[in-house]
């Protein structure tokens, strides 16, 4: 959105989240389609990036010039070996409107996303984040939490301000497929399978922020009533709303994976 009202989309090149190295499935030369349809079909213009692999996950802006990522993800050999860290920088900054980029080292899902950062912290309004967190030092993604808040911690945005963090707590333990649910997915040749015996590691992070409210994942996991009291202490103006997501983790992703918002202009 620039000062005048106006709206731009960026299309992202699309690599099927790390092309011919680590990525999902191919061809993905139609999914890399999707973002110019979409753009065509909002009736809005479009800067394409080509040679510059994104993903919408893997970012989040809060507005007034910061963008926060992962290393794991955006310098992973799958994205864009062929530029340094500050031209990636360099690139976000320019196609973003953003002057300052935020490096947070690892993300939770480094086989599927390389570490997405949707679902490690998130900007909740300019000068505040929250951040996964755990204080049980047995935890599986403990050192990724403690590294994560700590990063946040030490840095300012983009108008020197010291980031407020709200602490959003991570699941108690890692979500499995019942056979019922595994029975319901159709294999499709060249994707990976889903099976009961594969560790889904989600986190209550990957929510979306609409008019008036918050999405907010669910997965009939202990710390679920906390994530969402964590959640509205972050946005104590907005009604916070559950959503059972089990069917979307299994897919890959969660909420604010399969959604994408758009800035009124």
């Amino acid at each position: 959105v620039n000062d005048k009202g106006g709206l731009r989309e960026v299309d992202w090149e699309f690599n099927a989240w790390g092309g011919l190295v680590d990525g999902l499935y191919f061809p993905w030369d139609k999914d890399d389609q999707i973002a110019r349809k979409i753009c065509e079909i909002a009736g809005v213009d479009s800067y394409r990036t080509e040679n510059f692999v994104l993903e919408g996950g893997s970012i989040h802006v809060d507005g007034e010039g910061t963008v926060l990522t992962t290393e794991m993800c955006l310098l992973s050999e799958g994205r864009n070996p062929d530029k340094s860290k500050e031209e990636i920088e360099k690139m976000l900054c320019e196609y973003l409107g953003c002057e300052k980029v935020l490096w947070i080292k690892d993300g939770i899902d480094p086989f599927e996303t390389n570490g997405h950062v949707d679902d490690v912290a998130c900007f909740s309004a300019p000068g505040e984040v929250c951040c996964m967190w755990t204080d049980d030092p047995n935890h599986k993604f403990y050192k990724e939490c403690q590294e994560a808040y700590k990063t946040l911690s030490e840095t300012t945005d983009a108008r020197g301000r010291k980031l407020k963090i709200h602490k959003v707590i991570m699941l108690a333990t890692s979500v499995y497929m019942t056979e019922e649910e595994a029975s319901t997915i159709d294999p499709v040749e060249g994707v990976l399978p889903r099976t009961p015996e594969d560790a889904f590691e989600p986190s209550y992070l990957n929510f979306l922020p609409i008019n008036g409210a918050v999405l907010v994942p669910q997965f009939g996991d202990p710390n679920d009533a906390q994530a969402l009291k964590d959640i509205q202490a972050a946005y104590p103006d907005r009604e916070v709303i559950g959503i059972m997501t089990r069917e979307v983790i299994y897919g890959g992703g969660n909420i604010h994976c399969i959604t994408q918002q758009e800035p009124s202009a």
